[in-house]
């Protein structure tokens, strides 16, 4: 398929600007088995037994859509005539494979998640912040409630504090502080969590990482002292990782004297991150994506974690993705899918007062997919 005509039909039903990803080959399409014909409610389906595409860059306002290479197989399009002009109703695919695929974009988070990174850098207020965080009955995290791995932290040239190697180990989806250490010249360090937050015990005193706004907090069982008034700490706290992040989610904005301290947000440019985490299987659903994580005894769904520097950003990446009943979408689109196995890589960046996003899957297949535009919503003012 020609390029001027390809640009053309992308642009007219998906509001999508196509270009090469590779400005030397130039991107490439092959159709099979090309059919169309009208329906009976009035709108017409373009019918596709094949479709294979490489090298393409599609744009949508700040997002931008790398392909290196996709086949679609079975794929179904209905249009529908309005104004003159074709609009596309939804699209359906039995399978596709795919790899080089890329996402990236500036990163629109929930608006607590927002708060948090804003206050590690320094940033402009948060209410600058687009509203985007999903009902609280849509949240779920079941796949951390079953998580286990291991967190590991490196602080160097932390004059404030310490240098020092942070080890916080994860079991059954709980972070018990007793079994986390802070290593570092001179006797240890312990972490813990109390009504305050959580916190750092260091021989020269306590210093608090991120402070609650208030508590208590769902998941959070908190320090206890010894009998007697005894100022000696026998039990540092533990997290239940899901109903705590479910929780910090939830929680409604312009809660003072919540977030990172001053002493953290610098120690975030001195940090570098390693650690793995084996996922549970169960439901997430966060912001308008949701689906399934399945295939645990498989060892699937593991994260390995590594950022040089968390103040400047993390990378995440999943060798074996294996999800079921997967969707995404916001108010006028959504996309759906039956399963999806694939290779991931997430970087999140900061540059300055904002966060990007690179999304990588590297190759993968998905199954059952469908598109659907939903129709405008009047506006009642």
């Amino acid at each position: 398929m020609a390029t001027p005509l390809a640009s053309s039909i992308l642009q007219l039903l998906f509001g999508v600007d196509l270009a090469a990803s590779d400005g030397t080959a130039g991107n490439r399409f092959a159709i099979e088995g090309l059919a169309w014909g009208p329906e009976k409610d009035g709108t017409a389906s373009l019918r596709i037994d094949q479709l294979e595409a490489a090298s393409l860059q599609l744009t949508s306002g700040e997002l931008t859509l790398e392909i290196g290479r996709v086949a679609v197989r079975g794929l179904v399009a209905q249009i529908r005539s309005e104004a003159g002009a074709p609009q596309l109703v939804g699209v359906e695919a039995r399978e596709a494979e795919f790899s080089g695929l890329k996402l990236h974009g500036p990163l629109r988070m929930p608006p607590r998640l927002h708060e948090a990174w804003a206050t590690a850098h320094a940033t402009a207020p948060a209410a600058a912040v687009p509203a985007t965080q999903a009902p609280a009955d849509a949240t779920s995290l079941a796949p951390l409630g079953t998580a286990h791995g291991t967190i590991r932290g490196k602080i160097t040239d932390a004059h404030l504090l310490f240098d020092a190697d942070v080890t916080v180990p994860l079991r059954g989806g709980q972070i018990d502080f007793n079994d986390a250490t802070v290593e570092h010249v001179g006797p240890d360090s312990r972490m813990g969590v109390s009504r305050l937050g959580i916190y750092v015990d260091a021989p020269d005193g306590r210093s608090y990482i991120y402070q609650f706004a208030s508590a208590p907090l769902a998941g959070v069982t908190f320090e206890r002292r010894g009998a007697l008034l005894s100022p000696w700490i026998s039990e540092r706290g533990k997290l239940q990782l899901q109903a705590f992040a479910e929780s910090m989610l939830r929680c409604g904005r312009g809660q003072g004297g919540s977030g990172l301290t001053e002493q953290a947000r610098l120690l975030l440019g001195r940090t570098s991150l390693s650690g793995d985490l084996q996922l549970g299987d169960g439901v997430f659903a966060l912001s308008g994506l949701q689906g399934r994580l399945e295939g645990r005894d498989a060892g699937r769904n593991r994260i390995g974690l590594h950022s040089e520097a968390v103040g400047r950003g993390v990378t995440a990446q999943i060798d074996s993705l294996s999800v079921r009943d997967a969707a995404a979408g916001g108010k006028s689109a959504h996309l759906r899918c039956d399963t999806l196995q694939a290779k991931l890589r997430l970087q999140l960046v900061s540059e300055g007062a904002e966060m990007r996003f690179v999304l990588d899957l590297g190759s993968g297949t998905a199954a059952g997919l469908r598109f659907d535009r939903s129709a405008p919503q009047p506006d009642k003012r």
